[in-house]
């Protein structure tokens, strides 16, 4: 059951155009201690940016404490890391990958949180790894993700799961427990009035909290469920439950990727199409740029902004972060939002869309399902998904 504490400031920032001047104006302010995982950092443009800040912080003597994942921040750990060890921040890398990533289980377990906690007074959750939004030789707009940032009562159990994780890794890192206590605990006087929640994701206590979360908002929902996720391929629970909600009138919506960075789970994900609109579920593609969300709205009250996607990866295997907003007025502005990027930048799919295309098309997305479900299964998933 989501734990929602009253209280809470809740700031949306939409894309790394307000996302990182307010993260580096948090980490700019530090004065006691930083927390930063990151699935990506990349050594582009804001990545080098990003790590002046850290390393300006460090060099005041902020305590700055600095995790990413093996395998997504393989360049990182080439890069960046060097500079900033030396510069007194401390870095650990959650299950070091040097090889391609395998399919074997406890290697698909990435660390694909993204979240930031300044001096216990502010935290920032959300889908923006630490790089240009702008890719090289791509399209000219910027990828299409949302963070918040975090004041209020909702702060200790960020800063807790921070704390808690940096030990976790530290122990198995270098086989030793770190007891140093918190610089900075969590600031938890009221900072605003939204009721809000942090649901995170592993191995352990909350290996399925993100996903109850969502179909318990999906199973309540009255009028409206609109889903904005990059890499989306649910598994059975979640397909019934939007398929459950379209059946009793609920209006449910789905953004998708258009402009795929992994190609193969784009065209996995093209095979649900004929499923969902068979059943009354809207469909759009995001053509503009990379969609890179992972955020929904339920009924004009309930809204979810995080990193996790709605495939098994992300719902069983990895460490995410997602904040739950019960407010309407946080709701309607996520809900704008996603309503002008549709509106600008995607395009929605029909069942004649689907028709329409060549047997070749047709074919590439089955075998892609099928490839798909063939990795779930050699990693050991069954069931639900």
């Amino acid at each position: 059951m989501t734990h929602f504490l009253p209280g809470n400031a809740v700031a949306l920032l939409e894309n790394g155009a307000q996302y990182f001047p307010a993260l580096e104006a948090a980490i700019d302010g530090a004065e006691r201690e930083i927390f930063l995982q990151s699935y990506i950092f990349e050594p582009d443009r804001i990545g080098q940016r990003i790590a002046a800040a850290l390393r300006r912080a460090a060099m005041r003597g902020v305590a700055v404490r600095v995790m990413v994942d093996g395998f997504g921040g393989r360049s990182f750990v080439r890069s960046l890391m060097p500079e900033l060890t030396a510069a007194g921040v401390e870095v650990l890398i959650y299950r070091r990958e040097l090889r391609q990533l395998s399919l074997r289980r406890h290697r698909l377990r990435r660390l694909h949180r993204k979240l930031v906690v300044v001096d216990g007074r502010a935290a920032f959750v959300g889908g923006i790894n630490i790089i240009d939004d702008f890719e090289p030789g791509t399209l000219p707009h910027p990828r299409y993700d949302y963070a918040v940032q975090v004041q209020g009562p909702l702060l200790e159990p960020i800063v807790v799961s921070a704390q808690r994780l940096w030990r976790l890794v530290g122990w198995a890192s270098f086989r030793r427990r770190d007891h140093h206590p918190l610089l900075a605990p969590p600031q938890t006087a009221p900072a605003g009035e939204l009721r809000a929640a942090f649901v995170l994701r592993d191995n352990l206590r909350f290996r399925h909290a993100i996903e109850d979360a969502y179909l318990a908002a999906i199973a309540d929902a009255r009028h409206e469920v609109l889903i904005a996720n990059a890499y989306f391929f649910p598994g059975r629970r979640f397909r019934q439950a939007l398929v459950e909600a379209a059946a009793r009138g609920v209006q449910v919506t789905l953004l998708l990727q258009g402009v795929a960075d992994h190609p193969l789970q784009r065209h996995a994900t093209r095979a649900l199409y004929p499923f969902f609109l068979q059943r009354g579920i809207r469909l759009f593609e995001y053509h503009r740029s990379h969609l890179h969300a992972k955020v929904a709205v339920v009924d004009g009250h309930w809204a979810t902004v995080g990193s996790s996607n709605i495939d098994v990866f992300s719902l069983l295997l990895a460490r995410e972060a997602n904040v739950v907003v019960a407010d309407a007025g946080f709701a309607a502005r996520l809900r704008a939002s996603l309503e002008a990027a549709m509106r600008t930048g995607a395009h929605e799919l029909r069942a004649s869309d689907w028709d329409r295309l060549s047997l070749l098309q047709r074919a590439l997305s089955w075998l892609s399902y099928q490839a798909v479900r063939l990795a779930i299964g050699i990693a050991g998933f069954r069931g639900r998904h």
